[in-house]
């Protein structure tokens, strides 16, 4: 989680006039002890917050302490930072601090797939979902005519064995240049390196049918029917240098039976997928995801 961070809130929609107040959003996480509850929300009151949502975990098996407030405070952005800072000081805390609502810049990746990249293009527009989607990159160009319809530059960078050192420099250099604070690989049939994933770590979330690891490599759909599995789904996670082994944002799933074909579960596991991570992108957006070593905790 970063430490002491604080969108400018000039040109957010949720930034609301002097009088009123502005709506923001605060997370934290710091070693379990008493008085945390109290001292954050004294040291809201005491810049004009109103906190309007709160929730709060403490961990027994890490000893860490877990908070995500929402608050309308009249207070300027320097006398929060300045007041944060100091408790964060006190109780060894870090924090982020956001406005409430704001799209987080967001650089999609994708190859060939097409169901979870329009899925969640379709949600920002339509639904809500508090992402400013800034690009799309992709190792192929199938989805380039999907990416025009939504607006969304399109990026071509090739990946090949020879190529992928640079084409990761390419992606570093794009997350640089677009400002990007989170990235989603949506079907990206292409495996970060360990570099890649520290430099972004926190920071990348991806998502894959939940077969792994009985059901390894091509058409994984079509080996699960073959087994005649009971249960299809999709997980959400962090992208760590384990493959597919990241802390768990979300996970979802679908009853099937008998009667279902190999195209019924791949048409029921590109939904879930979809639903699985649109959610995990919703609450990474809204600050609701904080890590716990390997684990998360998702205040919904």
């Amino acid at each position: 989680m970063p430490t002491g961070t604080l969108a400018d809130v000039s040109t957010s929609p949720a930034a609301t006039p002097a009088t009123s107040g502005t709506s923001w959003v605060l997370s934290l996480s710091c070693p379990d002890q008493p008085g945390i509850v109290a001292a954050v929300a004294g040291l809201l009151a005491e810049h004009g917050g109103n906190i309007t949502e709160s929730q709060q975990f403490g961990d027994p098996l890490s000893g860490l302490f877990f908070m995500r407030v929402e608050v309308a405070a009249t207070a300027p952005r320097a006398e929060l930072e300045t007041g944060l800072t100091a408790l964060a000081d006190r109780f060894r805390m870090t924090w982020s601090l956001d406005v409430a609502g704001r799209p987080m810049r967001t650089l999609i990746l994708g190859s060939t797939a097409a169901h979870c990249v329009n899925d969640l293009a379709f949600r920002q527009r339509s639904e809500g979902l508090p992402i400013d989607i800034v690009g799309l990159v992709s190792n192929h160009t199938s989805l380039a005519d999907l990416a025009a319809f939504y607006g969304i530059d399109f990026h071509h960078v090739p990946v090949t064995r020879d190529t992928k050192a640079a084409a990761e420099a390419r992606l570093l250099e794009l997350v640089a240049e677009l400002d990007v604070e989170l990235v989603v690989l949506a079907r990206y049939m292409q495996i970060l390196s360990d570099d890649l994933c520290r430099a972004l770590s926190g920071r990348v979330i991806n998502i894959h049918h939940s077969f792994l690891p009985s059901f390894k490599g091509a058409r994984p759909y079509a080996q699960a029917h073959e087994r005649g599995v009971k249960l299809i789904g999709a997980t959400a996670h962090y992208v760590t240098g384990d493959l597919d082994e990241g802390p768990i944002i979300e996970q979802d799933v679908e009853r099937v039976d008998h009667s279902r074909s190999v195209q019924d579960l791949v048409a029921l596991g590109q939904d879930v997928e979809r639903r699985a991570l649109a959610r995990a992108v919703r609450w990474h957006a809204e600050h609701r995801v904080l890590l716990d070593g390997h684990r998360t905790i998702v205040f919904r």
